[in-house]
């Protein structure tokens, strides 16, 4: 079966630093990956190389069997591959609502236009406009229920929970309606009151959508995932199944044992 995302010896140096060597991944399509490994082992440079954020030094990156090393990062997206941020990239200003809108309106190629209608009316309800259709205003709103933002739809994104931030931006990688979904760590700051709805929602994530999930809290790891990559100093170490991973005494020396750095 042909990887859906795939690297073949990626190598990513900076300077004399390398960050990334001779990495090779393969996500099967459907697959529920993790990306694990100690601070600095490399997770973020690897999806920025994955996204075309970093160019690679030496090395491939293919999707669905394409190489799109060249490729920049919304011509990535254009072909279904999205990501979430560490650190969240959302529009402060807006609403849920208004941005799930948005994202919408874009993957139908109306963003440009609808923007401009949106700028001219200068109307409150503005986002009502763009989602004129049935059919996206339907979308639009499972979208809002299934990420638990339907309560918080109209209130500025600045002003939300972190969580519901978090939530927000996978509901916007969901929206662009990816083949491949790139999870920079989605729990990472959420206040644990708040964790339960970031998990149920990573777990309930569309099973034609392959998930390569990069994040440090093994709880979500190991409930989430299929199969699991480990990286260390920017090399893979080990990968397969959770079981296999969790009992490798290299893993253990290295990350999940005993003082680990987790």
């Amino acid at each position: 079966m042909t990887a859906v995302l795939e690297t073949i010896n990626l190598n990513k140096n900076f300077g004399a630093l390398a960050a990334t060597r001779d990495l090779s991944l393969s996500i099967a399509p459907g697959a529920r990956h993790a990306l694990i490994g100690p601070n600095g082992a490399g997770k973020t440079t690897a999806v920025n190389l994955l996204t075309g954020v970093l160019t690679p030094t030496s090395g491939s990156v293919l999707l669905e069997g394409e190489d799109i090393t060249a490729l920049s990062v919304h011509a990535r997206a254009l072909r279904g591959l999205s990501r979430t941020f560490q650190i969240n990239q959302l529009f402060a200003d807006l609403s849920p609502l208004e941005a799930i809108t948005l994202a919408v309106s874009e993957r139908r190629g109306e963003g440009d236009r609808r923007a401009k209608r949106r700028r001219s009316s200068n109307g409150f309800g503005w986002w009502r406009r763009l989602g004129g259709r049935g059919e996206d205003n339907a979308e639009i709103d499972d979208l809002l229920s299934r990420f638990h933002l339907s309560e918080v739809m109209t209130e500025r994104t600045a002003t939300l929970p972190y969580g519901k931030q978090r939530l927000l931006e996978i509901a916007l990688a969901i929206a662009a309606r990816p083949r491949v979904l790139l999870l920079d760590e989605p729990a990472a700051g959420v206040p644990e009151a708040e964790r339960k709805d970031i998990l149920a929602a990573v777990a309930a994530l569309p099973r034609d959508v392959s998930v390569l999930l990069i994040e440090h809290d093994m709880d979500l790891v190991f409930s989430f995932a299929d199969r699991i990559s480990v990286l260390v100093n920017g090399a893979l170490l080990v990968e397969g199944d959770p079981e296999q991973v969790a009992r490798d005494p290299r893993v253990k020396a290295v990350y999940l044992g005993e003082g680990a750095d987790a």
